[in-house]
């Protein structure tokens, strides 16, 4: 693995302090810690373990119940496998709590899954079928929620969602109709030698949030303003000033982004 892609998706964390390493054990003690958080706080509902039948095999899920009369569920994927990228990143852990947690005043079920390869779940890494991977998980929380879906992604996990949702890898329509909204944070643009083609998005008209720090190292301002432009209405792109890749020192504005952004453009 090449030292760009390690530090691409290096950031890994679990729901308490301290770092999560990504596989094995490391995995076990991951789904520990969050369920521990969820009986620790009144605001966070059960957490559970679920299996979703993915294209090569089962996938590991958690699922943060919601509330009963909840509108919405929320399907939530990771960043880059191959840089340590699990549903444990804690770009992927905070902004679930906005979806799910009372306080923010949403209380969503939110399912996150591991990609093929990813802890649990079987199959190797592709780089480009994971897509395949998001449209199981949505077969799966359909079934289990009856809820329209908002979708969101961090990183590789947003490229990955777009395909899958909004017509390229979803089939020839132009949005997958199960998806209310989706939410990109730091979405890659090019990366590693990677260039990754948005331009289904011209015909997604679904509401979309792309978000970004205005200080990330792998995908520059100048870069996603032409995709977003070239995308569809409605959407909404939001730079967070002094934010990196990771949005270090910058979770809780980033949190009160989606919020905003769902409380406006989704709710």
């Amino acid at each position: 693995m090449s030292r760009a892609i390690r530090n691409f998706e290096a950031h890994i964390a679990p729901a308490g302090p301290g770092v999560l390493k990504v596989s094995g054990r490391s995995e076990k003690a991951a789904v520990s810690q969050e369920a521990h958080s969820a009986k620790d706080h009144s605001h966070t509902r059960t957490l559970r373990s679920v299996t979703i039948g993915g294209p090569q095999g089962r996938l590991e899920g958690l699922l943060n119940q919601g509330a009963p009369d909840a509108p919405f569920a929320a399907l939530f994927c990771h960043p880059h496998p191959l840089g340590g990228g699990t549903m444990h990143n804690k770009v992927v852990y905070y902004a679930m709590q906005v979806m799910n947690r009372r306080h923010w005043g949403f209380e969503w079920p939110v399912l996150r899954f591991n990609f093929r390869g990813v802890g649990w779940s079987q199959g190797r890494h592709d780089g480009d079928a994971e897509f395949e991977d998001v449209l199981a998980a949505l077969d799966w929380l359909e079934h289990e929620s009856a809820r329209p879906i908002v979708v969101a992604g961090f990183s590789f996990g947003a490229a990955m969602a777009l395909k899958a949702c909004c017509g390229s890898g979803g089939g020839s329509h132009e949005f997958d109709r199960r998806v209310h909204a989706i939410a990109a944070l730091g979405l890659p643009v090019a990366f590693a030698g990677r260039t990754y083609d948005y331009s289904f998005l011209k015909a997604a008209n679904l509401p979309k949030l792309f978000l970004s720090g205005m200080r990330d190292e792998f995908t520059s301002p100048e870069q996603l303003e032409p995709v977003v432009a070239r995308a569809a209405e409605p959407k909404q792109l939001i730079f967070i000033p002094g934010a990196d890749h990771f949005f270090t020192h910058q979770l809780s504005a980033m949190q009160q982004a989606i919020a905003g952004w769902l409380k406006e453009h989704v709710t």
